[in-house]
């Protein structure tokens, strides 16, 4: 007899509070993503010729922009870091 697969769905209600925070976290998700891709296009334009110097670059961390953006500070910061996670694989 084979195993039968079964499947769950979830549907949330969002109180309006909730709804703002999401948008803030998405947009927020996606400023971090693409100014950290930014810096590594500039970086590599740099040094690109030299592949070492490329290695050793440290790459910056979502809560650099903290300071200098204070509405990240608004949303969670472990989105931020999987915004980091995410373009590390990519």
């Amino acid at each position: 007899m084979a195993k039968q697969n079964k499947a769950y769905k979830f549907r949330i209600y969002p109180t309006d509070e909730q709804v703002v925070m999401i948008h803030k976290t998405f947009g927020c998700v996606r400023f971090v993503y693409n100014k950290m891709l930014a810096e590594r296009i500039e970086t590599y334009a740099k040094l690109k010729d030299d592949k070492e110097a490329l290695r050793k670059v440290k790459h910056p961390t979502p809560a650099k922009y903290k300071t200098e953006f204070e509405w990240l500070k608004e949303v969670d910061s472990l989105a931020l870091a999987n915004a980091q996670v995410i373009l590390e694989k990519a």
